[in-house]
């Protein structure tokens, strides 16, 4: 196995609560929850409980045990052998491509808004999404290619626009409240949610807006003191998290109606109204914060999936090229500019024979389906390495409670993955086939894995 080229170690412990923050909280999944209604504070609560908990315990342990660059991949590689390790990385990296382009489709519907509400119909032109979807990940991908110097604060400055949005949202749920103009009834019957319903479906949604704790221990080559910082800095950002988008949906739902939520552009409609009531020109003003966090959000995941190829082609198992690193900037430079033309190919496929809302849950699904393989092996890992000792021999950070605890841990993770995994083929009420939906979405996801399949045991012949 070729020893890792040495990468800049740029990020502190702030970048990396600011990175996780615009990484996880993507304003879109507000909406996704309040399509559902009050009944969603409930299942947010479920999806903390059963999901975020584990999955923020298993990352903590396994980047303390092991922080290096390729995170994920890695963990699998050494608990389970290069086969596993490269189907886990090649999910990972395969379901970023498909998530990219669904990111810019929400960032580009939300960019009409800076022009003027009167222009929130262009939201819906395949045209205008293409080609702005197809500026800014190729502008993003040009911001990394020089290197987490500059790339970071493109991340940073999302994070802290996610908050002033979220801010505002709080801001206004509690006026327009106040002032009898509330939306959505929080009865105890309108909490209890529908099993049987659509909300049952969209609760793999809240689960997936939960994932991503481990982008940031995928480039631990890249931190300082990595085995202290990013336990630090998840133990700050999960709190953070989970009670922005539990009191961010309150907001939503007590300024909006659920029926009239738009997927998209949701955000800042609801924030707008709620302005108008109360003489507040906000429009402009909360297009642009939700771009801001957009792009924060896109680079950060743009940068981090990137490092999973780069280190899968040092183990040849991808081609080697993927492993190189830029003589001047020190990124890997070709697993990125693969990965921009990857993704410019699924922006492309995405936007043929969908409207923009199908076009966009075609893409969430599946993303879903293939981005949850990784967390199938991540809570085994958990178990696998704690009972073989596998990595430092004092991390920073255990698991308390011993082997049984750690099973329980991984046991409520691995199963609610499965279920979000299942939720996520079942057709959403934007779907106009739901079968053809459903080949989309199982399809996809299949042929991804297949296609990854070829390019190991072809990597495989050649180490032999």
């Amino acid at each position: 196995m070729n020893q890792r080229p040495e990468l800049p170690r740029i990020m502190g412990l702030r970048d990396l609560v600011l990175l996780h923050v615009v990484a996880i909280v993507g304003l879109r999944w507000l909406l996704t929850a309040a399509n559902i209604g009050p009944s969603s504070i409930i299942l947010w609560l479920l999806a903390v409980l059963l999901f975020f908990i584990p999955q923020g315990l298993a990352v903590l342990e396994l980047s303390s045990r092991l922080p290096e660059e390729g995170g994920i991949y890695v963990w699998t590689r050494e608990a389970f052998g290069p086969l596993h390790g490269f189907i886990c990385g090649w999910a990972y990296w395969v379901c970023n491509l498909i998530y990219l382009p669904s990111l810019i489709i929400f960032v580009a519907g939300n960019a009409v808004f800076i022009l003027g509400k009167q222009y929130a119909g262009l939201a819906d032109n395949v045209l205008y999404q293409v080609a702005f979807s197809l500026i800014i990940l190729w502008l993003a991908t040009g911001l990394n290619l020089i290197g987490l110097r500059s790339g970071r604060w493109v991340q940073n400055t999302g994070a802290l626009a996610n908050w002033i949005v979220v801010a505002l949202l709080i801001i206004l749920g509690v006026a327009a409240w106040n002032l009898g103009v509330g939306q959505n009834p929080f009865t105890a019957g309108a909490l209890v949610p529908d099993l049987s319903g659509n909300s049952l479906g969209l609760w793999s949604s809240l689960c997936f807006a939960l994932a991503g704790l481990e982008l940031a221990v995928i480039m631990g080559g890249e931190v300082r003191d990595p085995a202290r910082s990013l336990p630090r800095s998840i133990l700050v950002a999960a709190p953070l998290i989970a009670g922005i988008y539990i009191v961010g949906t309150l907001a939503v739902l007590a300024t909006f109606s659920t029926s009239g939520v738009d997927l998209v552009t949701g955000v800042v409609e609801a924030i707008g109204q709620a302005g108008e009531l109360l003489g507040l020109p906000l429009f402009r003003i909360v297009g642009f914060m939700i771009v801001l966090a957009g792009l924060g959000g896109f680079s950060a995941w743009l940068a981090g999936s990137a490092r999973i190829p780069f280190v899968i082609g040092l183990d040849r198992y991808l081609p080697s090229g993927l492993g190189r690193v830029h003589n001047r900037w020190g990124t890997p430079h070709v697993a990125l500019l693969v990965q921009g033309v990857g993704a410019s190919i699924f922006i492309l496929l995405g936007a043929l024979g969908s409207s923009v809302e199908e076009a966009y849950m075609v893409l969430v699904d599946t993303t879903i389906i293939v981005y949850f393989i990784p967390y199938l092996y991540l809570f085994l890992t958990l178990v696998s390495v704690r009972r073989r000792g596998i990595g430092a021999k004092r991390p920073v950070f255990t698991i308390p409670g011993g082997t049984p605890i750690v099973v329980i841990v991984a046991a409520s993770g691995f199963a609610t993955t499965v279920v979000s995994i299942v939720l996520a083929t079942l057709p959403t009420e934007v779907a106009t086939s739901p079968l053809w939906f459903f080949v989309k979405v199982v399809g996809g996801a299949v042929g991804l894995i297949a296609v990854g399949l070829v390019f190991y045991f072809r990597g495989l012949r050649s180490h032999r």
